[in-house]
């Protein structure tokens, strides 16, 4: 056993040119047991086969010494060794630092309205309201002909898309996700897909889980194809609408895919039968033993070689599909894997075809695309609205659609939160044509808690879509639509305070934008063009205005220390009721058990470093918003004012500050204590495995994570840390700006 773990050999995947090394590590931890011996492979850089036996005969020698095997004796080790092994021996064990957000700020820096004359805006909506097609529009981009960016009915943006609308060359910048990462999304796709193939599902069944991931984020289909040539009119597939790239060739990709089937069915039949006799032998209940069965199953499969090689091939043509960059500037990693890639052009046309091929999802093109490798995507050039003779100086953020969830108070993610802080304004995108959904209302309730209300536009698409005997006005239906979307403030008020629907009601009314027909280029010959064409250049007014800072007031607020700490403990104690739920630890009505596999998908992010959320499954963001909504009610009850008594409006204005200033700084709390900190809790859960593995699993990430990062047993707040360190930023921020915390 000792010799299998630190043997390295060589590898050449079939239809490649180039070697490749695999051995198993014998200081960093197996993803899935977590025990020493990690499954490492990287490529040679080679295509002669006697350097790569060289190069693998060294790699050998430190895998045979203990004393490379600390971090600290790299540099004795790049004294003997070709430096390439000794990147490939050390890579995990001393990672690169990697973050996306500085490589494209470098690459195109954004201005910020503090000291220009831009805005940066923040689009929201639920799946499919209508965000990207609004972007469409004040970018100026033919619905037909560019198609950019990419819209459908499923979720469209699944990475984070900045644009800058200025002059000069159009110009982009793309971070690609990790190696680590995409290697587990396609293995939690290979394993759903394994577990098709065992039930007896047809190949395509089996495929169509293989290509779609699902989280519904990472979808393989868009990179290496269905599997078969798509029959598409001849008009779908003119040159035209075809760039040069897309001359790829996807027979191997073809052949790997279908024999991917037969291959997963084989391995998975191999450990069925000694899985299933052992858990039906070890438990009764047949709800509790299929998910016994398919935790064992995913582990076995991660376990199995054969599985690991398959896993192989497919990273070898996911890598392969980076051929397909045009020229431009290719950062990789040093291990080869695409870190960064910025892009130049002065033709539009060019320049949108090339990155079309990084952020869309044109059907035609599926084989050929990376929009799943990208981790963010930052765009600059001359884009203008059709409809607008000035040159709007925008910066847009264009986001993932949060989902059709039944929960209002469903949570923003982290990168949400954190971005809300250097954003202007936030255009919450709602379809007018049917009931603003729960996802929506969820959004005002984190903004009005955040203290950011006052940058929140409403934006009603699909206007053209509103009609009725009873409404046959424009301004009829604005009013139907506006009475439809005020039903969902008063519960708000009910949950967060007077002053939060309060704040609310005022933007319905004052910011509030009726948008028909977006899906397609707007003349002025109609009437409804020119109404929604003026909704346009309102909107606009308005993202330019609403960055005019209010007054300041000078009366202060004074609050009781002891109404602070109760409202914490409220807060503390709602979340560990839902995540008990969620958890299945203690059912909580209107909250679902959450399946084995979300639970421990999530715990491998958090553990690893590469994620904080999974599906509707996200911690930090929960427990920040518990924190946050509690806070805030908090703040507007005061026990007394330092002067007299300030309008409702300046309240208002003192209540947000605070709320804002304090809400960004829980996050930084929340954040470490519950990631940083708790990694080796996280990965002890990843970990589990064996006879209740799944209910252990559930009570560690309770008691060891949650319960330390917001402790209920010691209810006293001088012995509650965590309650301190709460309590302590609150005091600080307080005297920052006068306010009395007694």
């Amino acid at each position: 056993m000792h010799e299998r773990i630190h043997k390295a050999t060589l590898s050449q995947s079939q239809g490649r040119e180039g070697w490749s090394v695999i051995f198993r590590h014998p200081v960093l931890p197996d993803r899935t047991t977590g025990k020493p011996g990690r499954r490492v492979r990287r490529g040679l850089g080679t295509k002669e086969k006697k350097a790569a036996e060289r190069l693998v005969k060294q790699l050998n020698e430190m895998l045979a010494d203990r004393v490379y095997w600390e971090p600290s004796s790299r540099p004795r080790a790049l004294a003997r060794f070709h430096p390439l092994v000794v990147d490939i021996f050390y890579h995990d064990m001393v990672p690169e630092p990697v973050d996306a957000s500085t490589i494209r700020e470098v690459a195109i820096p954004l201005p910020r309205s503090t000291d220009s004359d831009y805005r940066q805006v923040l689009l929201l909506g639920t799946t499919g309201g209508g965000k990207t097609t609004l972007v469409r529009q004040l970018l100026g981009t033919d619905p037909v002909g560019e198609r950019f960016p990419s819209t459908s009915t499923a979720r469209t943006t699944i990475a984070d898309m900045e644009i800058l609308l200025t002059a000069g060359p159009f110009r982009a910048v793309v971070t690609f996700l990790p190696r680590e990462e995409v290697r587990d999304y396609l293995e939690e796709s290979m394993s759903a897909a394994a577990l098709a193939a065992y039930q007896g599902n047809s190949e395509a069944e089996v495929l169509r889980r293989l290509l779609n991931h699902l989280d519904q984020r990472f979808r393989l289909v868009y990179v290496l194809g269905a599997g078969e040539p798509d029959d598409f009119d001849d008009e779908e597939l003119s040159e035209d609408s075809i760039h040069p790239s897309a001359v790829f060739d996807l027979t191997g990709t073809r052949a790997l895919l279908r024999s991917s089937v037969e291959r997963l069915r084989a391995i998975a039949g191999e450990h069925v039968s000694g899985l299933r006799k052992e858990i039906e032998a070890a438990q009764s209940d047949e709800i509790v033993r299929e998910e016994l069965f398919e935790d064992a199953f995913d582990k076995a499969l991660r376990d199995d070689e054969r599985f690991q090689a398959l896993a192989d091939q497919f990273m070898d043509e996911i890598e392969r599909r980076f051929e397909l960059l045009p020229s431009g500037e290719l950062e990789k990693t040093k291990q080869g894997w695409p870190r960064s890639w910025s892009y130049e052009s002065q033709d539009r046309k060019t320049f949108l075809e090339v990155v079309s091929r990084l952020a869309g999802n044109y059907a035609p093109h599926f084989g050929t695309l990376l929009t799943p490798l990208v981790g963010g995507i930052r765009i600059a050039g001359p884009f203008l609205p059709r409809w607008s003779d000035n040159e709007p100086k925008l910066v847009l953020f264009d986001s993932e659609g949060l989902g059709h969830t039944p929960d209002a108070q469903a949570s923003l993610p982290t990168a949400m939160t954190r971005r809300l802080e250097h954003i202007d304004a936030v255009l919450l995108v709602d379809n007018a044509a049917q009931p603003m959904q729960a996802a929506t209302v969820a959004a005002m309730r984190n903004l009005a808690s955040a203290g950011q209300t006052s940058k929140l536009i409403f934006c009603f698409t699909h206007f053209d879509d509103v009609v009725g005997d009873n409404i046959p006005t424009f301004r009829m239906k604005g009013q139907h639509v506006l009475a439809s979307a005020e039903s969902a403030l008063t519960l708000i008020g009910e949950q967060l305070g007077a002053f939060a629907e309060r704040a609310l009601r005022q933007r319905l009314q004052s910011a509030s934008f009726f948008l028909g027909d977006l899906d397609r280029t707007l003349g002025s010959g109609t009437k409804d063009d020119k109404r929604t064409i003026e909704q346009l250049q309102k909107l606009l007014v308005a993202i330019g205005g609403i960055v005019i800072k209010p007054e300041p007031v000078r009366s202060r607020p004074v609050y009781d220390r002891m109404n602070l700490v109760l409202a914490l403990k409220q807060a503390a104690e709602d979340f560990h009721s839902a995540w008990d739920a969620r958890l299945g630890l203690q059912p909580r009505p209107g909250i679902l058990k959450a399946h084995w596999l979300r639970i421990k998908a999530l715990a491998r992010r958090m553990g690893e470093g590469w994620g904080d959320e999974y599906l509707d499954l996200k911690p930090i963001a929960d427990m920040h918003q518990a924190l946050q909504e509690s806070v805030y009610r908090f703040l507007q009850n005061p026990t007394a004012w330092t002067g007299p008594v300030p309008s409702d409006d300046e309240k208002q204005i003192i209540f947000d500050l605070l709320a804002t200033v304090i809400g960004l700084h829980l996050l930084v709390v929340v954040a470490r204590r519950m990631s940083d900190e708790a990694i080796p809790d996280w990965l002890r859960a990843v970990h589990l495995s064996g006879r209740g593995a799944m209910y252990v699993r559930a009570r560690l990430i309770s008691r060891d994570i949650y319960e330390k990062v917001a402790p209920l047993l010691d209810r006293t707040p001088d012995r509650n840390q965590f309650m301190s360190e709460i309590i302590a930023v609150v005091r600080d921020i307080a005297a920052r700006y006068k306010i009395m915390l007694e």
